[in-house]
């Protein structure tokens, strides 16, 4: 045996209650599972861990940090052994060189990337959507990846100028996109995905290729996956339209076929019970054979905001844009009093993008602390804590920013906490139709850092939350199987022989999250938010072994996977 972990909990991925158990590993498969008598080439002790399927993450946007890394961290971190790349509609293929800039500027402004990281670090030895994942499979990396096939390049490669401007899709644009589409899926993408959402703008500010394509557009290009192939991952634009129009056009772009549609839910601030009326019509839709799959993030969907890093409520006022450059001179600066004063004085410009807006909501903002908790008291807002100081919102966040030498963070909650507790979230999980998901993994380098959701789900939802804690084999089960399964992966998030050797160890007394801190480690040297965690004693990727206590071992056992693989392997 190359690989046997010895007497863990194994809590397989299928929802059944754990066992203590052994695992032989063989081949980077898993072929024994009970009381193992062979001694493996490598063995891990097991006793008193849990031992679980590696997860799967279904939405990440590491479709530049695939190409210029060889770890898919922050998520490889947290115990993720495959992730998706492609969704939004966004990525780097197909892309002719006389476009890469445009894709960049896409990039840019949806995901929050660094145009100098992107430019340095992509190698740009394609041009096709093939070729790209030609280059994913020659680079070596800690994790498996899969790749959708990005509506906004596609439309840049088959319309030009056109097809970046919005302008409506002719028949013959139509008739590439489909060719360009059929041949992605042949060489491997695992499906199609798209972005409406209005907030989705490029580095310029102007609205992403993919926005207002027309819904016949839309279909052409879904049913060019082939009828029994293919994830449509979609990004609906609301509140912009309504639910009900949103889902309904979905509904007719995905027909009557064995695709499955994906799009992210979540709580709303204007109408905080409104995702039932969403999942309502989601059970309508499945109930007359349709497959529509919610994705649900398990806690406050958040920004964080810090002088450190690229967001803060000051940010476009005359005077804080007056600042030096340089950090420390820029924290002494808004240490003196008259600074202080000048800039909350002033209103802001209004150059702000939506997401960065958000940094003004201050009954939805709370400090980051170590270890974060994102499930605090409503009164813990910055609004809260104004109110009960005689303060207004922008002085107590002005003094909090200044704290920990000018490195605090601030959590903004602009999604899942209109009613200050999670307790909605809890019910959206618990739907049978829907999948976690929107780590976002790889995007928003300075302003987000949700890719530690799993490590939540065993934290807070299994283990720390006073009332309605999940049980550990469904949360498991949710993590790996469930998700494995929406995208069409049979060989992995099950525990089972024949299964791919994708696992963690895990100490549940000891699982816990860091607070977010900065690296300044991409390309050009960028920098980026990450998250730690403690209690993953080893993470094995295709029966090797990537991450020992959340140390890496320097292993690349990572593969691209090439589309939804038919028939189970158990």
């Amino acid at each position: 045996m190359d690989l046997v972990l010895r007497n863990g909990l194994v809590c397989d991925g299928s929802g059944a209650e754990p066992i203590i158990a052994d695992i032989a590993i063989r081949g980077g498969r898993i072929v024994e599972i009970g009381q193992v008598a062979a001694r493996g080439a490598e063995e891990i002790d097991a006793t008193g861990h849990v031992v679980t399927p590696g997860f799967v993450d279904l939405h990440t946007h590491y479709d530049g940090q695939a190409i210029w890394s060889n770890r898919l961290n922050p998520s490889s971190q947290h115990g993720v052994t495959t992730a998706v790349l492609g969704n939004c509609g966004v990525g780097f293929a197909p892309c002719r060189a006389s476009d890469r800039d445009r894709l960049i500027g896409v990039m840019e402004g949806v995901e929050d990337i660094p145009e100098i990281v992107m430019a340095e670090g992509l190698s740009w030895d394609w041009e096709s959507f093939p070729e790209y994942l030609d280059a994913l499979d020659r680079r070596p990396r800690d994790i498996d990846v899969a790749a959708y096939l990005p509506h906004s390049a596609l439309r840049v490669y088959a319309m030009g100028e056109r097809g970046a401007a919005r302008e409506p899709a002719t028949p013959d644009d139509i008739a590439v996109m489909r060719g360009l589409v059929g041949a992605a899926m042949d060489a491997g993408a695992l499906g199609f995905a798209t972005s409406r959402q209005f907030i989705h703008r490029t580095c310029d500010g102007d609205l992403i290729p993919s926005f207002d394509a027309s819904e016949t557009e839309l279909r052409e290009l879904v049913d060019a996956m082939g009828t029994d192939r293919g994830v449509f991952q979609i990004v609906l634009d609301t509140p912009h339209f309504s639910w009900a129009d949103e889902v309904a056009m979905m509904r007719r772009v995905l027909g009557q076929s064995d695709r499955t549609a994906m799009f992210t839910l979540a709580q709303g601030g204007r109408d905080p019970d409104d995702w039932r009326n969403v999942m309502a019509m989601v059970h309508e839709a499945n109930a007359s054979g349709q497959s529509i799959r919610p994705q649900v993030f398990p806690r406050p969907i958040g920004i964080v905001i810090g002088h450190s890093i690229s967001a803060n409520p000051f940010m476009d006022r005359p005077s804080f844009k007056a600042l030096p450059d340089d950090f420390d001179a820029r924290i002494t600066a808004l240490r003196d009093p008259e600074t202080r004063a000048r800039i909350l004085g002033e209103s802001s410009t209004g150059t702000m993008t939506p997401l960065q807006a958000m940094t003004n909501n201050f009954e939805q903002i709370y400090v980051l602390s170590d270890p974060p908790n994102y499930e605090p008291d409503p009164a813990d807002s910055v609004a809260g804590r104004a109110r009960a100081l005689g303060l207004t919102p922008e002085e107590v966040a002005y003094d909090m920013l200044l704290e920990d030498g000018g490195h605090a963070m601030l959590y903004v909650a602009v999604g899942n906490y209109a009613q200050g507790t999670l307790d909605p979230v809890r019910d959206m999980l618990l739907d049978d139709a829907t999948l976690l998901g929107l780590g976002d993994g790889g995007a928003h380098y300075g302003m987000i850092c949700d890719a530690s959701f799993p490590t939540f789900m065993l934290s807070h939802w299994v283990r720390d939350r006073e009332t309605g804690r999940l049980p550990l084999a469904w949360v498991v089960k949710a993590l790996t199987r469930d998700a494995a399964l929406a995208i069409g992966l049979r060989d992995r998030g099950l525990i089972a022989p024949g299964m791919k050797a994708d696992l963690n160890v895990i100490d549940m007394d000891r699982v816990r999250l860091h607070k977010p801190h900065v690296l300044q480690d991409l390309p050009a040297g960028g920098r980026r938010l990450t998250q730690g965690a403690d209690g993953y004693v080893a993470t094995i990727v295709n029966g090797t072994v990537i991450q020992r206590n959340g140390t890496p071992t320097g292993q690349s056992p990572g593969r691209l996977v090439r589309g939804a693989q038919q028939g189970a392997c158990v």
